[in-house]
């Protein structure tokens, strides 16, 4: 698990969410309202949901873009259920949340550290991203 994690507020624009990943090195960033998780965005969400729509991203909110329907795991959960979480709703990132405040988000990459360190995603999520 990655402690942690970026946040953005849902009424933020999707140019601060882009910069939120820029300055964290991620491509994702987990949406609040009042504190609470209510939804996550990555950076692919912003090139399809509204730059290939032709949509200005500083007047476009987190919100109108972001996944909404979110599955969370609590800190007491396993990696195993995390994982069976992510095979049963076909996710790559799932948040980890401590009464609806986010704590930390796992990742397929995480996964692959945990279960398979020899793997070339285990490889690649260890490694320092190219600049």
């Amino acid at each position: 698990m990655t402690h942690d994690p970026r946040t953005v507020d849902a009424d933020a624009s999707l140019v601060d969410a882009a910069r939120q990943m820029r300055d964290g090195d991620v491509g994702d960033v987990i949406v609040t309202e009042s504190g609470q998780v209510t939804g996550i965005l990555t950076d692919r969400d912003i090139v399809i949901r509204a730059v290939a729509e032709g949509r200005e991203p500083g007047s476009v909110s987190v919100r109108d873009v972001a996944t909404r329907d979110v599955r969370a795991l609590e800190p007491s959960q396993s990696v195993d259920e995390a994982v069976q979480t992510m095979r049963e709703h076909d996710i790559r990132r799932l948040p980890v949340v401590d009464d609806g405040r986010p704590v930390g988000i796992v990742s397929l990459g995480d996964l692959a550290v945990e279960r398979d360190p020899d793997s070339a995603l285990a490889d690649i999520s260890t490694g320092t991203p190219d600049r």
